[in-house]
């Protein structure tokens, strides 16, 4: 039932996204066409990817910690870390955006809950040198991992945390001056998502942008993707299918727009 609902979703998406040709808000136009659209190729992606391409030969299993709405493929305490990299990475695709929007931002203090084994923070920590990346991640094992990952790109801005996301959420963000995007990639709830665009709000600036993985996921997530669109601070939403952008500028009228990607 619940791959049957995310065939309809993705359906509907599919049915309803429009091309560059069909928005008219010059900032939305320029974001398409210079970014999501960019097919530039960049050195960056091939440190990413080649340690990507290692780490799904990785037959080592550790244990694994999980306090969100858990995979849809493998629900067991133990995975091997080739499993962890097939399921809970990004596809270049998408891992390859996170790069572009960084790269185009440049913004000064990113935050990312949800790290994994670190290709996601490691595309944006190549992106702007001069980011400061702050990435958590629940799971002790998943987290050290990273850890490794990132000693292994010599990666020197980012700093990764381990630790629950409600736990250390309200530290770290009092620890910086504003954030400049946050990419939320982890629990996929309702409520708890939510609850995290509420902390990101509080410390974000006019030109933040907030990045929201598998917004489509279920029908809380769709729920949660619902209630920041129609939250007073979010003047404009971009719907990917697989990530929602959030920008908060208050210059433009709010908008909502399904992007075909």
């Amino acid at each position: 039932m619940q791959n049957l609902r995310f065939i309809k979703a993705y359906m509907n998406y599919y049915l309803r996204a429009v091309t560059k040709y069909d928005v008219h808000p010059p900032f939305l136009y320029d974001l398409i066409t210079k970014v999501l659209n960019d097919k530039t190729y960049n050195p960056g992606y091939d440190r990413v990817e080649s340690l990507k391409a290692k780490l799904l030969k990785d037959q080592t299993r550790i244990n694994v910690e999980d306090y969100g709405a858990g995979s849809k493929a493998n629900r067991s305490d133990q995975r091997s870390i080739t499993q962890i990299t097939r399921f809970s990475s990004k596809p270049k695709k998408y891992g390859r955006l996170l790069f572009r929007l960084v790269k185009n931002f440049k913004p000064e203090n990113v935050l990312e809950l949800g790290t994994s084994l670190g290709l996601s923070a490691a595309y944006m920590a190549l992106a702007n040198p001069d980011s400061k990346i702050i990435t958590v991640e629940g799971s002790t094992e998943i987290a050290k991992a990273a850890r490794h990952n990132f000693d292994d790109l010599d990666l020197k801005n980012i700093k990764p945390v381990t630790g629950q996301f409600d736990h250390v959420l309200p530290g770290l963000l009092a620890e910086i001056p504003q954030l400049d995007l946050a990419f939320i990639d982890g629990n996929h709830q309702k409520e708890p998502t939510i609850r995290y665009f509420e902390h990101c709000k509080d410390k974000s600036v006019n030109d933040t942008l907030l990045v929201f993985d598998d917004i489509h996921w279920s029908e809380g997530m769709e729920e949660a993707w619902k209630a920041i669109q129609d939250h007073p601070s979010v003047t404009l939403t971009v719907d990917l299918f697989f990530m929602g952008l959030v920008f908060l500028k208050k210059e433009l009228t709010k908008q909502h727009f399904i992007i075909r990607y």
